[in-house]
């Protein structure tokens, strides 16, 4: 059994994606997956979830989410405006205890970034990473500013001992500038591991078979893919076969 922590250096980077490519290809080499989403927020009771789009680009892989809130806030903030009761990190790691008897790869999609607070006192999913002994991938954003963001999500993970696995970029676009270019290159700078991947944008909306395939070509090997790190000046990432 192995476990994978799934966090982004913000909001909005591609995270769900990158997790559910991720679980799509551990699917495809025979494995059992699982993927846990410990808090689910922004989405009401009969709303689509993080867990519903993994399930849809990577059928066959275990879902579970634990608490859902309908504010789009972080959890701690959510949790409270309505009443509920927060995660808990431990309660976090027991879920993954159980589904891991069940796996070979539990991946567990946190919310936002690192140091979002889950609850009341505090308790991130860096925290659930050190209860599991797991080493966390860090998804970015592709722009100026993103660098910085993943040197302290980094800088975040080493002062807890944490291990890192690499950083994906989450959502790279079609058409790229200046930044987003030289960024493919300074991401490993950063200290959060090498360079993964670069899924392209709109890769969520596709139907499972390419998303597979998309899968395939833009996440490393390190992660079950066949994505080299090459890149081309005027693209981006190379778009191997």
């Amino acid at each position: 059994m192995s476990v994978l922590v799934v966090t982004g250096t913000g909001t909005g980077v591609g995270k769900t994606v990158v997790t559910a490519a991720v679980a799509a290809l551990a699917r495809a080499g025979g494995r059992r997956v699982a993927v846990l989403k410990p808090a689910q927020t922004g989405v009401g009771p009969s709303g689509s979830g993080d867990t519903d789009t993994v399930a849809r680009l990577a059928p066959g892989v275990t879902t579970e989410e634990l608490v859902r809130y309908p504010d789009p806030l972080a959890p701690a903030t959510a949790a409270a405006r309505c009443g509920a009761a927060p995660v808990r990190a431990e309660g976090v790691a027991d879920a993954v205890w159980g589904l891991a008897r069940a796996h070979d790869l539990v991946l567990v999609e946190g919310a936002g970034g690192l140091l979002v607070r889950l609850n009341a006192e505090g308790q991130t999913l860096a925290d659930v990473a050190v209860l599991l002994s797991a080493p966390v991938l860090v998804v970015a954003g592709p722009g100026l500013g993103t660098l910085n963001a993943t040197a302290l999500t980094a800088e975040a993970l080493r002062t807890r001992g944490l291990s890192p696995a690499g950083v994906v970029v989450g959502s790279w676009p079609d058409r790229c500038d200046l930044a987003m270019r030289c960024n493919l290159t300074d991401l490993p700078a950063m200290g959060a591991g090498p360079l993964a991947g670069a899924v392209p944008e709109g890769s969520g909306a596709l139907a499972a078979p390419a998303f597979a395939d998309v899968s395939r070509r833009f996440l490393a090997p390190c992660l079950g893919g066949t994505w080299t790190g090459a890149v081309t000046p005027e693209r981006g990432p190379a778009r191997p076969v």
